[in-house]
């Protein structure tokens, strides 16, 4: 899956979900992920594992709910 065009709504809150790149994982299904612009967070990273350094993933909440293309969010 790609980030290009993707737009994901919540129907509950309104927000959308954001691409972000995996940095590092922290063994208890947590995830450091940075965002295009160089801002980072942690996520829960259940869903949509596998993962590894490197993999995108799109989040919402502080989850991801889907992978991307690693490229889509480089």
């Amino acid at each position: 899956m790609s980030a290009e065009g993707l737009s994901c709504g919540c129907i509950t809150c309104g927000d959308e979900a954001i691409p972000l790149r995996v940095i590092e994982l922290d063994g208890t299904g947590l995830a450091l992920c940075e965002d295009e612009h160089g801002r980072r967070t942690d996520i829960e990273v259940a869903l949509v594992a596998p993962v590894v350094p490197g993999d995108g993933v799109l989040a919402h909440a502080g989850t991801a709910i889907a992978k991307l293309d690693a490229a889509a969010v480089a």
